[in-house]
């Protein structure tokens, strides 16, 4: 049994409606889930809610691959999940999904991402660079 549509086709497109169910599944096809709060429905929702763009992946209608991002769409975009379930990688869809999102973006906007740590490797070949200044500060943490 083929894990694509009938057609082979991957079918892109730019869904605001996405559910949380068909969000966190993905998330955990792809493991991205160990690193989001796929146990909290409420958070994840909002995080859907609450997104600029969500460029998906679908194949015979299943989600196998979304992009997620916070964005003003002129200056910087912050590409917040890059997810693409395990059973598809390696097919260029992460690659689809990054310049779908891409095109909706102004021809000045940075795209800034944080990895996940098994796809390190995975983004300079996109043509991403490692930019050293980035901070971030974790939930709890607070300004000295």
């Amino acid at each position: 049994m083929s894990n694509e549509s009938e057609t082979g086709q991957i079918e892109y497109a730019i869904e605001s409606d996405l559910t949380v169910d068909e969000f966190i599944g993905v998330l955990k096809a792809s493991t991205l889930s160990e690193r989001r709060p796929v146990d909290d429905h409420a958070c994840v929702a909002g995080m859907i809610e609450r997104a600029d763009l969500i460029v998906t992946a679908r194949a015979g209608g299943s989600l196998v691959g979304v992009a997620r991002s916070v964005t003003d769409f002129h200056y910087c975009c912050y590409l917040s999940d890059l997810a693409v379930d395990e059973r598809y990688q390696k097919r260029g869809i992460g690659k689809r999904l990054v310049d779908e999102t891409r095109a909706r973006l102004g021809p000045r906007c940075t795209l800034i991402l944080l990895s996940a740590p098994a796809a390190i490797e995975y983004y300079p070949r996109l043509g991403f660079e490692r930019h050293p200044q980035a901070w971030i500060l974790e939930p709890g943490k607070h300004t000295r």
